[in-house]
């Protein structure tokens, strides 16, 4: 045998060798994009559906929103003029107590009053005359953003 050949025959076990011993530095992602994929097409379907509350109809109207600095307590009224504060029904006599418990006796807290449609001025006005009996002065009224047609 020549030297070339031996040289030829040495190397090719010696790269064999390596081949062999060589670990794989890469990481497969393609399960991991699928994965991921799965998530987000779940998380695109779920998240519209997890608007929480009590349904009512709001008005429309034309005016903007304001920006917010603290996230305010919510009073809602629906059709059937149940009164819920942060989701949890109460009648109007433990209104008062209710917000003043939550807002931890700070009277400059801002309060949205979401009432449905069909209800009659006067409910709104009742409800908004006890939370400014108890001295919360900033009361807002939350209507459904009108979208102009062209």
């Amino acid at each position: 045998m020549s030297n070339k050949s031996i040289q030829r025959t040495s190397s090719l076990k010696f790269s064999r060798i390596l081949k062999r011993n060589k670990t794989i530095s890469q990481i497969n992602v393609t399960p991991m994009v699928d994965v991921m994929l799965v998530l987000l097409v779940i998380f695109m379907i779920t998240a519209p559906l997890l608007t929480v509350g009590v349904p009512i109809n709001l008005p429309k109207t034309k005016a903007k929103s304001l920006p917010e600095d603290q996230a305010p307590l919510s009073v809602t009224i629906n059709k059937e003029e149940k009164i819920f504060v942060q989701d949890t029904e109460i009648t109007i006599e433990k209104l008062v107590p209710k917000l003043v418990s939550i807002s931890k006796n700070k009277s400059d807290r801002k309060i949205f009053i979401r009432a449905d449609e069909v209800l009659s001025y006067g409910k709104v006005v009742e409800v908004m005359a006890v939370i400014t009996s108890a001295g919360f002065n900033k009361i807002a009224l939350i209507t459904d953003f009108e979208v102009k047609k062209k």
